[in-house]
């Protein structure tokens, strides 16, 4: 009978990186951001931190762990990268069209890359926050679009009134007819 090894001991169980303090992480995910420094320098920053925040010695990151996990955040950026990609050509694409159209488009885009995001190697569970701040994020976006496209309407219609007071002067000042001269601001206004 074959040899069956049992599961891999770590599937489950949550990353060093994932351990460490949130100030730690954030200087972790900046140093591998901006790349200023070698990933090995890098492992060494973290390292000293980690000691000189009194954590245990075994939240000490390795080659190999920082690595894994460099890798992973190149794998996310690089769909959000994309996503903004598509975002960017799809809102050109659409223009003028009801935001709520523009909208439904970029949370389709969203919920696919968040479904991405949440799918890891680690089979983890997923991150209720980070759902949780995307939905959010995604609410504040709908209602900044809602606001622009309010506003944008608010200055059309001014700018059409200014357009339609000055054709009426125009008009009454060429001798127009009163019917004339109101169908004339009726035009411009769009009024049928």
């Amino acid at each position: 009978m074959a040899d069956v090894k049992p599961d891999n001991p770590t599937r489950g169980r949550r990353s060093k990186v994932d351990l460490l303090p949130e100030s730690i992480r954030k200087h972790l995910d900046k140093g591998l951001r901006d790349g200023s420094i070698t990933q090995l320098e890098l492992l060494d920053e973290i390292n000293q931190l980690i000691n000189a925040t009194g954590l245990p010695d075994d939240l000490h990151l390795s080659r190999t762990g920082l690595n894994r996990y460099a890798t992973k955040m190149e794998a996310v950026g690089k769909s959000l990268r994309e996503m903004r990609e598509i975002t960017q050509v799809w809102t050109a694409e659409l223009g003028d069209k009801p935001t709520g159209e523009v909208t439904k488009l970029i949370l389709e885009m969203a919920r696919s890359q968040l479904f991405k995001a949440l799918l890891n190697e680690d089979d983890e569970a997923a991150d209720v926050g980070m759902i949780k701040d995307a939905m959010l994020a995604v609410q504040r976006l709908e209602s900044a679009a809602m606001a622009s496209h309010k506003r944008e309407k608010e200055i059309r219609t001014a700018f059409a009134n200014e357009a339609a007071n000055a054709a009426e002067k125009v008009a009454k000042s060429a001798g127009l007819t009163k019917d004339a001269v109101s169908l004339l601001k009726r035009e411009i206004l769009g009024i049928a």
